[in-house]
């Protein structure tokens, strides 16, 4: 949710607990910037465990068990970033019987994925070009047969 704070900016409503609620009792919200929100939003994303546990979710829910096989973790390791995708609202779990299964909330997540591969293809495409050209400044243009061994 945005809102307009007097000075013009962008803020968004962000819960947080204040340190008087130990037992999580009351929840307390808080205006932010916008921008402030984003890099909170993203802080959250940058551990490769869970940019791999939404990957994985892509495709619709994935019970717990496959995703441990599948990200070769300790079980209490995937657990703790389970439950800051799952405070954070990108995953939701879903429990059928004894099996525990993840799901992502909303198809964005999967969009905003998607989109950082392109931007990585884009930007190790246009690595790849200059290390080329690195390459190329450095041994200079290929020497001819004719041209080898001449002085002038």
């Amino acid at each position: 949710m945005g809102v307009r704070s007097w000075r013009g900016e962008d803020r968004s409503a962000l819960s947080k607990q204040s340190p008087s609620d130990a037992a999580g009792s009351e929840r307390v919200i808080m205006q932010v910037p916008l921008y402030q929100a984003k890099a909170e939003f993203f802080r959250m994303l940058g551990h490769p465990v869970r940019i791999r546990v939404l990957e994985l979710l892509q495709n619709g829910p994935v019970p717990v068990r496959d995703l441990l096989t599948e990200i070769e973790i300790e079980p209490s390791s995937l657990s703790q970033q389970l439950a800051v995708l799952r405070r954070s609202g990108i995953v939701v779990s879903i429990r059928e019987g004894s099996t525990v299964s993840y799901a992502l909330a909303g198809g964005d997540v999967a969009e905003l994925l998607r989109a950082a591969r392109r931007i990585l293809t884009e930007l190790l495409v246009g690595q790849s070009e200059l290390l080329a050209e690195l390459r190329e400044a450095d041994h200079g243009p290929a020497l001819t047969a004719e041209g080898a061994g001449r002085t002038s």
